[in-house]
């Protein structure tokens, strides 16, 4: 159902560290915790749900800007709770601003901002084909 885009719209979605998530598996370190790339893609993941059913058909969000801190590291097998709140919607309605979080059941281990602009997602994924027609290659 579609309602209409407002300031204070949030939600959460958990995960639990799986060994592909570590950061030594993902290539951003050598150590075996929760890696600060997997906890920004799942920031991420949270924002888009926290909009998606308030827009029209077709439209989606495409991230813009991510300013996040990694707190404390978290083992595998713990699991971690994202929040994502919209905390700004720019003059035009398609900037989104969201305040993001993640929390262990040790407590935080990492919070920031992330940006989105509203896109239609036909255009724009025919705007990035067009790029590899210019090139002479297929898209994928």
């Amino acid at each position: 159902m579609q309602t209409r885009l407002a300031i204070g719209m949030r939600h959460e979605e958990q995960l639990t560290v799986s060994p592909e998530m570590l950061a030594a598996r993902v290539g951003s370190g050598l150590v075996e915790v929760f890696s600060t790339a997997m906890m920004i893609a799942w920031m991420e993941r949270t924002a888009v749900a926290a909009v998606q059913a308030a827009l029209p058909e077709g439209l989606t969000t495409v991230g813009t800007g991510v300013d996040v801190r990694h707190l404390a590291a978290t083992p595998v097998g713990m699991e971690v709770c994202f929040g994502a709140e919209l905390v700004g919607i720019s003059a035009n309605g398609k900037g989104l601003t969201f305040r993001v979080e993640a929390h262990d059941a040790a407590g935080l281990i990492g919070e920031g901002t992330h940006q989105r602009v509203i896109v239609d997602k036909a255009r724009f994924e025919a705007r990035t084909a067009a790029k590899n027609a210019a090139r002479g290659q297929a898209a994928v």
